[in-house]
């Protein structure tokens, strides 16, 4: 899997921003060929938020 950290310009930043104070989140954006959001159900993300807890860590999970 190959992806970077977004480039982004100012314009496209401000839209981020606006959209994490609607919805009181941080976003994170990334680049990269073919990433998705990793379709999880319940239990997938009691057991990534159970690991993030422990290592004190954020987890994005995408499918590629």
């Amino acid at each position: 899997m190959l992806w970077s950290y977004s480039k982004i310009d100012e314009a496209k930043v401000k839209t981020i921003e606006e959209l994490e104070k609607k919805l009181g989140v941080t976003l994170l954006a990334f680049s990269g060929q073919d990433i998705k959001n990793a379709e999880l159900t319940s239990a997938d993300l009691e057991a990534i938020e159970k690991v993030e807890s422990e290592l004190g860590l954020s987890l994005v999970a995408v499918k590629v």
